[in-house]
């Protein structure tokens, strides 16, 4: 079936082809845009895009009037935990108490709080809770994520984390790529005993995930009190033997060599660089490793935002995740960290929009199918509230911006999608409640 969107005011994020390299530097300030544009997407993917003035006046099945709302493609999250079973609202009470992280960890709460929730949690019910947690992102306009596991901590545990995001990945049309994070914490019964508990991943865990195929990536909490960089390589080397390449954790609470390690160790992405000077920014320059910060983390526990226009000035590819967790990140609505990502750090809105898009796309090997529009390539994409440009979108803070997703094509519909998960075909859903779709129903 085709679909014919029509008097868009701008479409952004056009390709000719699929991107060869993310964005780098001051190219991060333009966006491939058509203005008074038109979309035509058949059988999930888009045909083609233009001016209205190039536009062929054959009839079409279904044309949307968009009226002048501004099309994008969906938002690219490469870095949440979404997978928990309970949030943590009592360690939200300490933080308003005054409470450090740190503080909260060590008085058991933190990571090894989940920890405990989840080792008591069937899988059904994690699986549950994720899929309902997914609905709401895809309506929000994600498109893609990435999961961790890492609330485990134990073999059965991990892998148990694992095998509810190899089915969430079965369930949905977007992609989702999963990340083994059994080096999260050091669990409560090896706090004396870091060794065994990094033999323990190494001999047990990472055999036991790449034996039932559970993870595309592997990750480690390199940080102040958490993994040192000495043990991080220790698991970064024994996960190159299984093919898991890297996604680390590294200068959320200090510097502390989780960058070099990153990119020693040619990890696909360096992720939080709250605390980033510039001998480090230097070394993610002369290497292929993503960048990305987490905004919302900075915004929900008072850190230091990461110095994204150091990093823009020196060339880096930055990105932008929401790290969607429920003790130090409990959102995962990308249009909030976009506009974090102007009013906190300084980025213009074009270049915060390649950061929740086109680069995350490319540290997740998807940027051939997500992250921008082409002709031929999936029809995976936003129709925006009525506003004035792309600035709107992070002017107007935790403001809906969103009134319409299409991922394959096809319109997402949170009410529908809350029983299948997956639209059957866009002339047969109820439309969302809209303007937009008013002369449809």
């Amino acid at each position: 079936m085709q679909i014919l969107i029509t008097n868009i005011g701008k479409l952004f994020q056009t390709y000719e082809k699929a991107p060869a390299a993310p964005v780098r530097g001051t190219a991060l300030k333009e966006v491939p845009t058509v203005e008074n544009a038109f979309l035509l997407v058949s059988q999930g993917r888009v045909v083609d895009f233009g001016p209205m003035e190039a536009l062929d006046s054959a009839p079409i099945a279904m044309t949307i009037d968009a009226g002048g709302r501004h099309v994008l493609p969906t938002w690219v999250d490469a870095h949440t935990h979404l997978v928990f079973a309970d949030t943590r609202e009592e360690e939200f009470v300490m933080k308003l108490q005054g409470k450090t992280y740190e503080e909260i960890a060590a008085a058991g709460g933190g990571i090894l709080n989940s920890a405990r929730k989840l080792e008591e949690t069937p899988e059904e019910t994690l699986y549950e809770q994720a899929r309902r947690r997914i609905i709401d992102l895809i309506s929000l306009g994600t498109g893609a994520l990435e999961i961790k596991s890492g609330y485990g901590l134990s073999p059965e545990a991990e892998l148990k984390m694992l095998r509810v995001i190899q089915q969430l990945k079965k369930t949905f049309p977007i992609p989702i790529k999963s990340t083994f994070l059994g080096a999260h914490a050091y669990p409560a019964r090896f706090r004396d005993d870091h060794e065994g508990y990094i033999r323990q991943i190494i001999e047990e865990m990472l055999p036991a995930v790449a034996d039932e195929g559970l993870a595309d990536y592997v990750d480690v909490f390199c940080d102040r009190g958490f993994f040192s960089p000495e043990e991080t390589a220790r698991i970064l080397k024994a996960a190159r033997e299984y093919g898991l390449r890297p996604r680390i954790h590294a200068n959320e609470l200090g510097h502390t060599g989780g960058v070099r390690v990153a990119v020693e160790h040619g990890a696909a992405s360096v992720d939080h660089l709250e605390y980033l000077n510039d001998e480090e920014i230097a070394l993610i320059s002369q290497s292929s490793t993503i960048p990305i910060m987490l905004p919302g983390t900075a915004f929900y526990l008072n850190l230091p935002y990461p110095p994204a226009r150091k990093m823009i000035e020196a060339g880096l590819p930055v990105a932008v995740a929401s790290d969607y967790n429920p003790g130090s990140s409990p959102s995962g609505n990308m249009a909030f960290m976009l506009s974090l990502a102007t009013t906190k750090m300084k980025m213009l809105p074009e270049e915060a929009l390649h950061a929740v898009t086109i680069n995350p796309a490319f540290s997740l090997n998807i940027q051939d199918t997500h992250g921008h529009l082409r002709k031929g390539g999936p029809a995976n994409f936003i129709i925006t509230r009525p506003v004035k440009n792309l600035a709107s979108l992070a002017y107007h803070y935790a403001m809906p911006v969103v009134e319409a997703v299409f991922i394959d094509g096809k319109i997402w519909n949170a009410r529908h999608n809350a029983i299948t998960a997956q639209c059957a075909d866009a002339a047969c859903l109820e439309y969302p409640r809209t303007a937009l779709f008013h002369s449809l129903r």
